[in-house]
């Protein structure tokens, strides 16, 4: 049988209220009193009951975090820097992968508000009307991350994706090409999908330089998508010049490509990817890229949400970090 409160105030000799403020750690318990509770904890091997505590403060000091897929480095390191705040601040994480599946994303939200917890982060993909009814359901704190509801009703963390799309393909357009790709992922992705596509676009059109809807390919962020789109764009009876790709690992799919057929980057095509993630610096010739922080976006996430339980205040909901352009050798303009 399991050790009980009871057991470990017969074993100290003391009452069931007395275990309960040394468990609590209040400090209103004389040291040689906390010494015998203690004490007996050890010898017992008790346990306290977590759903037990929660239910009476009302809190379980635990948040739920629903991803997309943690092995994408992007996510990984975002969920590292939640991990390390909520460490800081005493809770405990359920992390769960979503597969970018609207409705494994809704039934994992469900589950997670039915598990009693503190507080929710949602990252990345489409807030959709589905996403918001869950929402809606409960009183606990949530935070978008890497992602964002179009009425802005729920605090977010995020980088300005449209600025930095324009920024990566300006880097390629003062290069002086005109025949530049775009290695898109999902338009119906509304962070790293349309607002980098709408950065690209915007950056084109500023520059006076036609848009060129067969340079368009739609990828899904892995290095596998990047390197079949390349291989189109590479057929093309005149292929592009240069590449942005709105993720690291759809850029070095592209840059394998380009070599594969024969080609130099960046003498022959260069290539901008976005993120910065590790392998951006493993790859040969060195990625440039976008770099977002990530660590931070998922440390800031943390820290509002923690902000958001305890009722602190909060200047601004919606979060927007800074962003770093890394020049390296896939792009002739180098740092």
């Amino acid at each position: 049988m399991p050790v009980t409160i009871y057991d470990v105030a017969r074993e100290a000799g003391v009452s069931m209220a007395t275990v309960s403020r040394v468990v609590n750690a209040n400090p209103n318990v004389k040291p040689t009193t906390r010494k015998k509770v203690l004490d007996a904890i050890d010898r017992l091997g008790y346990r306290p009951n977590a759903v037990a505590r929660g239910l009476a403060s009302k809190k379980t000091t635990t948040v739920g975090v629903v991803i997309p897929d943690i092995s994408g480095a992007f996510f990984a390191e975002v969920a590292r820097g939640i991990e390390d705040i909520a460490n800081m601040y005493h809770y405990n994480i359920i992390l769960c992968n979503s597969d970018e599946k609207k409705e494994k994303e809704i039934r994992l939200i469900n589950t997670l508000l039915e598990k009693q917890v503190d507080g929710l982060i949602f990252l990345g993909g489409e807030v959709t009307d589905e996403h918001k009814e869950a929402f809606r359901t409960t009183s606990v704190p949530i935070v978008l991350t890497a992602t964002f509801d179009d009425e802005k009703q729920w605090p977010s963390v995020n980088i300005d994706n449209l600025s930095a799309a324009i920024d990566a393909t300006e880097i390629l357009i003062d290069e002086g090409h005109k025949d530049i790709a775009l290695i898109s992922g999902p338009l119906t992705d509304p962070i790293n999908g349309y607002s980098r596509y709408k950065g690209y676009r915007q950056a084109l059109e500023a520059r006076e330089i036609p848009f060129q809807e067969e340079y368009v390919r739609i990828g899904d962020y892995r290095y596998r998508s990047g390197m079949n789109v390349m291989k189109e764009l590479l057929a093309l009876d005149k292929p592009p010049t240069a590449v942005f790709a709105a993720s690291d690992e759809m850029a070095v799919g592209a840059i394998h490509a380009i070599q594969d057929a024969g080609k130099r980057v960046p003498e022959d095509i260069s290539v901008v990817g976005f993120d910065n993630i590790d392998i951006a610096s493993m790859v040969r010739p060195l990625l440039s890229t976008i770099a977002q922080p990530m660590y931070d976006i998922g440390a800031v996430s943390m820290r509002l949400l923690t902000k958001l339980i305890n009722k602190e205040s909060v200047e601004d909901p919606h979060v927007v970090l800074q962003y770093d352009v890394m020049l390296r050798d896939s792009t002739k303009t180098k740092a």
